[in-house]
């Protein structure tokens, strides 16, 4: 276990101590924290880099995308979960079969299809596909929560006079808070951090994300490290903070969600 972690914490350590140093100091020193740290790599990162705009970018396509897809999945796990209807079971089956396809055999027909209707270099095309690559595991997630919530609740909402929407609304996804939680973090991570879809239909410098801005930012700064840290720092913090303050919810939700 210490192997593993030691492993899998020490590429954050070295971009954390790399993105502080200078070049001078980073080919002398490599794997130790930097005697001098610096913020000129920061300020020369924002200054030369489009990093501020791909920020603003992969922000605006992660919390749009991921809010759709919680309200999409929400509106869809909760008859799925509490109802027994024709094709139900075909449904859910579909939706698992639509979890293991991978996204790079959808990318030709995708971009075929929206080249046909000029959405090219369109953040609405992208936020399209990311909702819908986003559904079927939120879908699958939700519903297996909400089929853990007692029923005697909803029965008690609608004797008050709630209809489906009041119930789902104030007693279902109050109560769901942790696999919710769990939804938006996960497709948030996996928004923030997506490169193919976000290369291929986001062409132009100001419309890129900032995974998708590294790629060309890495290339032109190659031979300055720190500064190629300095731009992976900035990518990860984001994703590291969600993940640590919704923590709490995400352990509770994965194991509720999955365990059911």
């Amino acid at each position: 276990m210490v192997g593993v972690g030691v492993m899998t914490l020490y590429p954050l350590y070295f971009i954390v101590i790399t993105a502080f140093k200078t070049r001078k100091e980073y080919l002398s020193n490599q794997f130790w924290p930097p005697s001098d740290p610096t913020l000129e790599n920061l300020r020369q990162a924002f200054r030369s880099g489009d990093l501020l705009t791909w920020v603003a970018n992969s922000l605006l396509l992660t919390v749009v995308s991921v809010l759709l897809a919680a309200i999409v999945a929400a509106l869809a796990a909760y008859p799925l979960a509490r109802s027994r209807f024709p094709g139900r079971s075909a449904f859910l089956g579909l939706n698992i079969v639509l979890m293991v396809v991978p996204p790079v055999v959808l990318i030709v027909p995708l971009f075929l299809f929206f080249v046909d209707r000029g959405m090219v270099n369109s953040r609405v095309a992208v936020v399209i596909i990311y909702v819908g690559l986003l559904i079927p595991f939120s879908v699958y997630m939700l519903t297996n929560f909400f089929a853990t919530i007692p029923r005697s609740l909803e029965e008690a909402a609608r004797i008050d006079g709630a209809g489906q929407l009041r119930t789902l609304w104030s007693v279902i996804a109050p109560l769901s808070a942790p696999a919710i939680v769990t939804v938006v973090v996960v497709n948030a991570v996996w928004v923030w951090n997506e490169l193919l879809v976000a290369l291929v239909f986001l062409q132009d410098n100001n419309a890129r994300t900032l995974t998708a801005g590294l790629t060309f930012f890495q290339g032109r700064f190659l031979t300055n490290e720190p500064l190629v840290m300095t731009g992976a720092l900035i990518a990860t913090v984001p994703m590291l903070v969600l993940y640590v303050a919704g923590q709490r919810f995400f352990i509770k939700g994965l194991t509720a969600g999955f365990g059911k």
